[in-house]
């Protein structure tokens, strides 16, 4: 059995969606489910050739957060190309378990429109998860909301292992009145080697490595000094605020400087220097201007990320609490 993922909002730390869908991966693991999961923004330039990636779904997940209106720009992209590219023969046989949760209003509107959207398009929904949730630790905290989510996870499991029976409704008349779409034309070893790539992880981290490659190389040519990062490690060592009974570890991936940054942190004692770890409470992505707008008091930690100028995985509230060690402002 395979389950393909799609999920469609922006990755922010904190989103509840990727809560419940990590949830569920490690249910379905257990099931011995092959999962593929699709994180439509990293797929924006290819999204077109998504559909392809529906041809050995046994069931899919349709997974989105809504964050002032709507289901987002990027499920509706790969709903609008399933609709003109997509297999509709194969769809018809394909089991759909729509997830959204909410920081707004309007979840329950949303997981509609995945839902009759994807009977329109002629496949099987099932019973989906909708909430909303402010802050992603009601889910952490809340056994009964794990609960929910592994339910439904065993719901979907069983119905495309059972080949349940789903109602016929009055969306799918669409697909048999109106679609007659056009579709890609191109010959079917050329869909399937768009659909390879788009798909092929380790494909799409090749050409973002041969890019930074090619921009060092235009450096070099143009004389260009790398930055001195290590102006940073003073300011961090000038400003650390200890926390009481606080500890973690922070690493931070500076553009162009050939090691991250690492902060380490234990109670009164701070250590910091250039070099790698092997895991981090929190790892960051930023630039030296970013960086050095921090260290100058012009920005905090939290602004940065909220802005996007900055990107961070890891423990949240661990996050926050740069700005309390680190008293730049």
């Amino acid at each position: 059995m395979k389950i393909n993922i799609y999920y469609g909002g922006r990755g922010l730390i904190g989103d509840p969606t990727l809560y419940v869908l990590n949830s569920m991966q490690e249910v379905l693991k257990e099931l011995n489910v092959n999962i593929e999961r699709y994180d439509l923004y990293e797929y924006k330039n290819n999204i077109v050739t998504l559909p392809q990636t529906l041809k050995d779904a046994d069931g899919v997940v349709l997974a989105t957060t809504v964050e002032w209106y709507g289901i987002g720009g990027y499920m509706q992209q790969f709903l609008d190309a399933c609709w003109f590219y997509g297999d509709k023969e194969k769809i018809s046989g394909i089991y759909m378990c729509p997830i959204v949760m909410s920081t707004t209003y309007g979840e329950r509107d949303a997981m509609m429109s995945l839902t009759e959207a994807w009977e329109i398009l002629g496949g099987l929904p099932c019973t989906g998860i909708c909430g909303y949730i402010a802050d992603v630790s009601e889910l952490e905290e809340n056994i009964g909301y794990t609960r929910v989510i592994e339910k439904r996870t065993e719901d979907l499991y069983r119905s495309i292992n059972q080949k349940a029976a789903v109602f016929p409704c009055s969306n799918q008349a669409v697909k048999q009145k109106v679609s007659f779409t056009p579709g890609l034309n191109l010959t079917p070893q050329e869909a399937a080697q768009l659909s390879e790539l788009a798909s092929d992880d380790l494909y799409v981290q090749k050409q973002k490595e041969d890019i930074q490659e090619l921009a060092s190389m235009f450096k070099d040519l143009l004389n260009e000094k790398e930055p001195d990062y290590t102006m940073f490690l003073q300011d961090f060592k000038m400003h650390f605020r200890p926390q009481a009974g606080f500890g973690a570890a922070y690493k931070f991936v500076i553009a162009d400087s050939p090691k991250p940054l690492v902060i380490k942190v234990d109670h009164t004692d701070m250590e910091c220097y250039y070099g790698d770890i092997e895991s981090a409470d929190v790892e960051m992505q930023i630039s030296p201007d970013v960086l050095e707008a921090i260290t100058q008091g012009r920005t905090t930690f939290q602004r940065a990320f909220m802005s996007g100028d900055m990107k961070m995985k890891g423990d949240f509230k661990v996050f926050r609490t740069l700005d309390l060690l680190f008293a730049f402002v």
